[in-house]
């Protein structure tokens, strides 16, 4: 990075059958939160999305930023984040394209940052807090299924990621680690003040929340449906399938014909079942 000296993250082993999903929680308190501009700066690179593996597309990826770091070239790049964080294997990923970018990175949190999001935002040279916006950080979470050797197994593991994590918040922050982890143990959420004050990030700008975009509608209807599913304790594979049911909305390997609008009397009818 250009001014900041913060660890490179090596990249850890996914483990067959981890499932990173954020938590029901998070997912209400970030469904009203603003989606992507129509006309950022060409130097703007929005994160909007799940990290990785989201819902209703592929989430925000380490291509993606990649991809879009590839394009800007060596300039000075701002990103925008408003994530409830998701898969940490990308979140590191992309920290770590951050935290190697040649000129200076400024983060801009516009609603939320949490978990992976937050690690992410990390990366910044400058981290800036948005008017009313909030930043969260927790242990990782994992939906695991298996025989008692392999939960143990997996409590071990988290503890690495855990790890991984800690380094990097120690590194921004300058925080001593048993503060930082009494946090992650708390899962804990820092408004703008408490952020800055706290060495998560820099400043809070005065600056507007972005105006609603002619999506938001949308995608807080179908953000809410996901919401209930998961409350019901429908694990994300199952919800995309019932989702793309009820939306019309195709899956990766659906042909592209949705149909048009969002059904909401299909989906009472599926919650209905789901509780029945």
């Amino acid at each position: 990075m250009s001014l900041r000296e913060l660890p490179k993250i090596s990249a850890l082993e996914r483990p067959d059958g981890y499932e990173w999903d954020p938590s029901p929680d998070l997912l209400e308190k970030w469904s009203a939160g603003p989606v992507a501009a129509e006309a950022d700066d060409p130097s703007t690179i929005s994160i909007y999305e799940q990290i990785g593996g989201g819902i209703w597309s592929e989430g925000f990826t380490a291509k993606r930023m990649g991809g879009a770091l590839r394009a800007i070239g060596p300039k000075a790049v701002t990103v925008k984040i408003n994530s409830v964080g998701g898969d940490v294997f990308e979140g590191l990923a992309i920290y770590n394209l951050l935290a190697e970018h040649p000129a200076k990175v400024t983060v801009k949190i516009m609603g939320i940052a949490a978990s992976a999001a937050s690690f992410i935002a990390m990366a910044g040279d400058e981290i800036v807090m948005g008017l009313g916006s909030m930043m969260m950080i927790h242990n990782a979470q994992a939906g695991v299924i298996d025989n008692r050797h392999g939960l143990r197994l997996v409590a071990d593991y988290l503890e690495t990621v855990d790890g991984a994590m800690t380094d990097i918040y120690e590194a921004r922050t300058g925080l001593a680690r048993k503060s930082i982890a009494k946090m992650m143990d708390d899962e804990t959420y820092l408004s703008g003040r408490e952020a800055v004050e706290k060495h998560f990030a820099d400043m809070v700008s005065n600056d507007p929340p972005p105006p609603s975009s002619s999506a938001r509608a949308e995608r807080s209807a179908r953000a809410s449906l996901d919401l209930l599913l998961a409350k019901q304790g429908v694990p994300r594979a199952e919800r995309r399938r019932l989702l793309r049911e009820v939306t019309g909305t195709p899956g990766a390997a659906d042909p592209a014909t949705p149909r048009a609008g969002f059904d909401m009397a299909a989906a009472a009818r599926l919650l209905a079942t789901l509780k029945s």
